[in-house]
């Protein structure tokens, strides 16, 4: 399903927005992030946190944008490969917004 090149830019853009809203996602909901979660490294929690977020996301899209629910097999591999081609992208908004 992935394979169709409309869907697939759809999903690419789809999380790069997601990406460009997670800046002032953090500075409203995780000013304390170390002390609340009890994580080492905040980057790390963050990047896992906002992985599973954004497959999520886009499985919800997928299937709303397409209507696959009968009959359509999606492959959350899949869509997590599409979100790791963003990785450097997803992990520099994460730092930068952290660090301001």
């Amino acid at each position: 399903m992935l394979q169709d090149s409309t869907i697939r830019k759809s999903l690419d853009q789809y999380i790069k927005n997601r990406i460009l809203e997670i800046d002032s996602e953090i500075k409203q909901t995780f000013p304390n992030i170390k002390k609340i979660w009890k994580c080492e490294n905040e980057v790390d929690f963050l990047y896992g946190y906002y992985v599973g977020k954004i497959e999520e996301g886009t499985l919800h899209y997928l299937l709303k944008a397409t209507r696959a629910s009968a009959g359509g097999y999606v492959d959350s591999f899949e869509i997590r490969g599409i979100i790791e081609e963003h990785r450097n992208e997803l992990y520099n908004t994460i730092k930068s917004a952290i660090n301001q």
